[in-house]
């Protein structure tokens, strides 16, 4: 993989406007896994290919489970009317041939409001109703979290997951040659791409400035989706690539999403 860099032209911001979103995320963390290229390559669009590492001599592409919990989600048209509410999203790191852009692709979204409605049936975004759990205690004298668990249940993506924080921040990721690149792919793609629930090919951006996580682990997982789609064996935890983990950022969402003219269709 060539070498990322956080350039301006990555972390600046276009300033929000109409119907676009602001909101502080909370308890945000990026579990990523290790796996098989080729099991990838059946979920997602032709148009885009995994971007991939190597691992002990073999090679891997990388899938992230991102649970955090929107503190105050709000619109810019009406920035005095906020929404709480816990939110995951499954995402693996592609680059598109069209533009040799890294992005995330998004299998899914498990959102715990009724608001889901919103952005599933108007836009046909491939976000699910669930209820979400977060117990979390974060010590900001250490500026660690003491204890961080999320539970998700009655979703089409039920999962449990338990994360111990170091406190400290990365100094490496493996199969990387940089730590820089690392991070620019695992937390900073700004475009996601994802299929509609219509089948047909969406994109949305987003900003949110350089993140400074702090290195996690894996206690416990289980991510029922992704045991059931052939991707991580329900509570696997050899193939855990690394855990980040930041206490609190600020993400801008652009709306609406787009749709893409796309050739290939997925059957519904």
């Amino acid at each position: 993989m060539e070498s990322l860099f956080f350039s301006d032209e990555l972390l600046s911001r276009k300033r929000p406007k109409w119907i676009d979103v602001d909101t502080t995320l909370a308890h945000f963390a990026i579990v990523t896994y290790l796996v098989d290229p080729d099991a990838v390559r059946a979920h997602i669009h032709p148009r885009f290919h995994p971007d991939v590492i190597v691992v002990n001599g073999r090679t891997f592409a990388l899938l992230s489970v991102v649970p955090f919990v929107d503190q105050d989600f709000r619109f810019s048209i009406a920035p005095w009317k906020k929404w709480r509410f816990g939110q995951t999203n499954y995402r693996i790191y592609v680059t598109d041939s069209e533009t040799g852009e890294h992005v995330a692709w998004f299998i899914g979204t498990s959102l715990d409001s009724l608001t889901v409605s919103i952005p599933r049936h108007l836009w046909k975004l491939p976000w699910h109703k669930a209820d979400i759990k977060f117990e979390c205690q974060f010590d900001s004298i250490a500026r660690r979290y003491d204890s961080y668990r999320m539970k998700t249940t009655d979703s089409w993506a039920n999962a449990d997951v338990e994360l111990a924080d170091t406190g400290k921040a990365p100094t490496e990721l493996k199969g990387f040659d940089s730590l820089e690149t690392g991070m620019v792919l695992l937390t900073h793609p700004r475009t996601g791409y994802y299929f509609r629930r219509d089948g047909r090919l969406g994109s949305y951006k987003i900003w949110h400035d350089r993140l400074q996580p702090s290195v996690g682990s894996v206690i416990s997982a289980r991510f029922d989706l992704l045991d059931r789609i052939g991707l991580v064996e329900s509570g696997a935890v050899a193939n855990v690539h690394s855990v980040l983990i930041q206490n609190r950022t600020e993400f801008t969402i652009y709306l609406p999403p787009r749709m893409v003219e796309s050739h290939a269709v997925r059957a519904v």
